[in-house]
């Protein structure tokens, strides 16, 4: 049995997104546990986790951010065939090799079919991460994004959520760094999948910058957090690695946001001139320009 779980802090998303994306993905004997938000995500996150646990017939547990849609009816097939390893721990849409901070996307991105839909700009979609390269789906990588876990009996009755990380960020990688540490592995699998989310990629810089300090200092020394550990100078080289990677991703917004920008155009472009009245102009239009070239002609000839 594939179970699925949704911390909730906002009925509306839930029931907007997750819920039928979990509908259309779920099999007859599925549980699911649409649990409000408690606390921290480790803390609410580790209730689905025991919840699961309980059911003997656990073949994989989907735990999906309220924002994210399931648009996958293979969904659960798809993870078996992933969870047939059995060294295999974590299955995610999307994920990256070489992570070294919790701006995971930093490193080399592997995606499946993801897609980002947006409402600034009067709305649209893009390619998630769609900032950076991208190779398929079906790798091993360091983490997976936190929007999908998809979890392994071993993992859910042998793995818990941080609680102590309070600021919302970097929960994934810890989990997954805690995976990996035990010898397990994370894969990315080729699932169909709709973020519903801002183009911002940070939105509380304070807290991400927070959030960044308090997961290095949690796995200093240790891969990825490979560097020697500091002393006195250790925590404004944190905060100055933090402001590094929040820059970043204001960076990355910004050109999330452009190109929203650009197809928003593209779509008013293209519904102006699919008009009758565009088409019955176009010889007209076609004449004024052969006289703009032809007198452009003539003055440099004359010139």
């Amino acid at each position: 049995m594939i179970a699925f779980g949704c911390s909730i802090s906002e009925p509306d998303p839930y029931l907007r997104y997750a819920r039928p994306g979990i509908q259309l993905a779920a099999e007859p004997d599925a549980a699911i546990f649409p649990f409000a938000t408690v606390g921290t995500v480790g803390r609410s996150y580790n209730l689905l986790l025991d919840a699961a646990a309980a059911h003997a017939d656990l073949e994989a547990l989907v735990i999906v951010h309220p924002h994210l849609e399931i648009a996958d009816p293979d969904l659960c097939a798809k993870l078996r065939a992933a969870f047939s390893d059995p060294d295999v721990a974590v299955v995610g849409c999307a994920g990256a090799t070489g992570v070294r901070t919790i701006a995971w996307w930093e490193g080399e991105v592997s995606c499946g079919q993801v897609t980002h839909r947006y409402l600034e700009h009067h709305g649209g979609e893009l390619p998630a991460y769609s900032f950076t390269t991208r190779k398929p789906p079906g790798f091993e990588v360091d983490t997976v994004d936190g929007f999908f876990l998809a979890l392994s009996p071993w993992a859910v009755r042998n793995v818990r959520f941080d609680e102590g990380l309070v600021f919302g960020h970097g929960f994934e990688l810890d989990f997954c760094l805690q995976v990996r540490r035990a010898g397990h592995k994370v894969m990315t699998v080729d699932l169909h999948v709709i973020t519903h989310r801002s183009l911002k990629v940070v939105t509380d810089l304070e807290w991400w910058e927070q959030a960044h300090i308090q997961l290095a200092r949690k796995w200093e020394g240790q891969a990825p957090y490979s560097e020697a550990p500091t002393v006195d100078w250790k925590a404004r080289a944190r905060r100055a690695e933090a402001e590094r990677e929040a820059a970043r991703a204001i960076a990355y917004s910004r050109r999330l946001g452009l190109d929203a920008r650009i197809e928003e155009l593209e779509r008013q472009l293209r519904a102006r001139t699919n008009t009758a009245s565009w088409r019955i102009t176009a010889p007209l239009r076609r004449a004024n320009q052969l006289v703009r070239q032809a007198r452009s002609r003539r003055s440099a000839a004359a010139g």
